[in-house]
């Protein structure tokens, strides 16, 4: 369409066709209703047709059945005559079939290419909430950032920021570092050294490391100008959801520092789809969550539209939802009190529309039926309009492991990411330095071992001359009386 991408219309006439303007998307949305309502297909249909006007999209691929945007839908599938019924109906009349270009990635390298950070990139805050530190400890970790960066020190993976740990619980370099930056107590070094052990065996250690994830690797489009669609597979890394929800904010923030400011384009340079987004704010301490407003408040001014995908809206932060334009509603449950609450709640964040009650019908839509709002020109929320979403292009559902096989070893990427490296960093020089002091105190230990025998062998020939030069004497002495009695005894005797 040019300057929007087609999300659906009312069907039979009844409204007209809902888009969203390209030049607003950097505006920021969410893709919010209940399990089962059709939210997936609605993130697969958006990101298709971002991909389409040349939009770069990131996306989490949480139950493991998006990567079939990776393939084109045929006329084979069960659902066809359904789509092809359902296109119709909203007026669809430019709808075909097709794959669009995908780029597979995976934290534990099994179902993509790997992504990794360094320990350095992702910080000492990010970290302290992986771990689930408590001030204290947060505050013993930045104090060990901050050593590493003025000795020198890479921090890359796990067991760069564990020898580092162990160096600072030297009671020489801790009394030093203390003196410095204040008190490192040992017990906050073990504490920390603990919740890396867990976070090691949640799989952490995949992740940090290089080749670091290069940013400009997200933002890739093919020859014909379409953006390629980076597909994250989550259905393993949702099983640790800080780890999950920690490498997406960390991801948000890399592209905050890193990108330029480019105000508002005509279309987003990238596309960040957050799925399963209440993990990101869950038990988050106040000053996370104050940088988690800060960086969706400004990234819109790097160019990027970062879209939250949860149940209910309440999942998010009024801050943060206060600064969602574009907004699409599924079925919401209302069973309980809670429930209720819910549903009055996201009803009364969509600007109202005279022919409905936008509360019950929320509850009312079917599947791949919602409530949408979007931005016009001049940013100015439209009207809630209830709206049948269009079917999508690419299969859906999960494509094969040999489909996906294939998609990889043809990826440009695969070859810088696919072999980790690791180059010197702080284990290694810790490391060295270890057994260079090691080596050092042995060489001291074994030169005053010398110098120990050798004084020992100086002092037992200084007693032997002293022994020999006494038995001399002793036999000089005994002579002398020896002499003396006996020319007493003769002179006697002579006298007599």
């Amino acid at each position: 369409m040019g300057d929007r991408i087609y999300l659906g219309g009312g069907g039979e006439g009844q409204n007209e066709a809902q888009s969203l303007l390209l030049s607003r998307a950097n505006r920021h949305g969410i893709v919010a209703g209940a399990t089962g309502t059709g939210k997936t297909v609605t993130l697969q249909i958006m990101a298709e047709g971002f991909s389409n006007e040349g939009v770069p999209v990131f996306c989490a691929d949480v139950k493991g059945d998006l990567s079939g945007i990776a393939k084109s839908g045929t006329a084979d599938f069960k659902l066809h005559d359904a789509f092809m019924s359902r296109a119709g109906k909203i007026g669809f009349e430019d709808y075909t079939y097709h794959d669009v270009p995908t780029a597979f990635w995976d934290v534990f390298g099994d179902k993509g290419h790997p992504v990794r950070a360094t320990i350095s990139e992702m910080g000492p805050t990010l970290l302290a909430r992986l771990m689930d530190l408590t001030d204290t400890q947060e505050g013993v970790l930045n104090v060990a950032f901050e050593y590493a960066d003025e000795e020198g020190l890479l921090l890359l993976d796990l067991k760069d920021l564990q020898k580092l740990l162990i160096h600072l619980g030297q009671k020489d370099v801790r009394t030093e570092v203390s003196l410095r930056y204040g008190n490192v107590a040992n017990a906050s070094l073990s504490s920390i050294q603990r919740s890396l052990l867990s976070l090691d065996r949640e799989g952490a250690e995949q992740f940090f490391g290089e080749p670091a994830l290069d940013l400009m690797d997200l933002m890739r489009t093919t020859r014909d100008g379409r953006g390629i669609v980076n597909v994250l597979d989550a259905t393993r890394l949702i099983n640790s959801p800080k780890l999950y929800s920690t490498f997406l904010l960390w991801l948000l923030s890399e592209l905050f520092e890193r990108l330029p400011e480019v105000g508002d384009p005509d279309k987003p340079k990238l596309v960040f789809f957050f799925d399963e987004a209440h993990l990101l704010f869950k038990d988050a301490p106040k000053a996370l969550l104050a940088k988690i407003e800060q960086v969706v408040r400004l990234i819109r001014s790097k160019g990027v539209g970062v879209f939250f995908v949860t149940q209910n809206p309440r999942d998010l932060p009024d801050s943060v939802l206060a600064q969602l334009g574009n907004r699409i509603q599924h079925a919401l449950r209302a069973y309980t009190p809670t429930e209720r609450k819910g549903v009055r709640a996201a009803a009364e964040s969509f600007r109202p529309n005279p022919e409905f009650d936008t509360e019950e019908v929320i509850t009312q839509l079917g599947t791949g039926e919602a409530l949408v709002s979007t931005l016009d020109e001049k940013s100015t929320p439209g009207i809630v309009q209830r709206t049948l979403i269009r079917p999508p292009s690419s299969q859906l559902g999960p494509i094969t492991p040999t489909e996906r096989e294939a998609i990889m070893s043809s990826s440009l990427v695969g070859a810088r990411y696919d072999t980790a490296n690791d180059r010197e960093s702080a284990y290694e020089i810790l490391e060295r330095k270890a057994e260079e002091a090691a080596k050092a105190a042995e060489e001291l230990e074994r030169d005053e071992a010398k110098a120990k025998t050798k004084r020992r062998k100086s002092s037992r020939r200084s007693k032997t001359m002293v022994e020999e030069v006494g038995t001399i004497a002793g036999r000089q002495v005994l002579r002398t009386a020896i002499n003396y009695i006996l020319r007493g005894v003769l002179g006697t005797m002579r006298k007599r």
